[in-house]
């Protein structure tokens, strides 16, 4: 049976690609010798039926190279989406920027959000995935258009302001 996560294209913009390779970088060339260096310290303290240190050790090593796998299968799955030229500025699409503001509230400040692939999203960032109830409702509207989607508080309702 093929695990289905396992063979995803994974959407990402370029910034995202590279945020996953520096992290991989840094787990294999710098993580995975220092889990190894506590392996090593942990073991000398004698005795590894009741050594906490190690547990941990080797816990930390699980999770280091668990994550290795799993950055590794993101990487290979991965494809970039590249912006469209020709409908830039006019349609949201994947990696564009987007200025919203809130039609329900008066006086509701404009946000701005860019559409990125789930793995990127950080809302606080001003990033949102194009998986996210808003991210969906944005994907091929223009500017101008009021998008309206289902929120835990209920219905919302944006109106788009801009595109990049």
């Amino acid at each position: 049976m093929v695990d289905k996560k396992n063979t995803e294209e994974l959407l990402l913009t370029k910034e995202g690609l590279a945020k996953l390779e520096e992290e991989l970088d840094q787990l294999k060339n710098v993580k995975r010798k220092e889990v190894a260096k506590q392996i090593k310290e942990a073991i000398s303290y004698g005795d590894l039926s009741e050594n906490a240190e190690y547990d941990a050790a080797k816990n930390e090593q699980a999770f280091v190279e668990g994550r290795i796998i799993e950055l590794e299968m993101m990487i290979k799955n991965a494809k970039i989406v590249k912006d469209s030229k020709k409908s830039s500025g006019t349609i949201v699409q994947f990696g564009s920027t987007v200025t919203i503001v809130d039609q329900d509230k008066k006086d509701a400040d404009e946000e701005t959000y860019t559409i990125v692939g789930s793995t990127e999203a950080d809302p606080f960032n001003g990033k949102i995935s194009n998986e996210s109830p808003l991210g969906h409702a944005l994907i091929e509207r223009k500017k101008g258009e009021v998008v309206e989607y289902e929120a835990p508080k209920g219905k919302v309702k944006y109106k788009i302001l801009g595109v990049k």
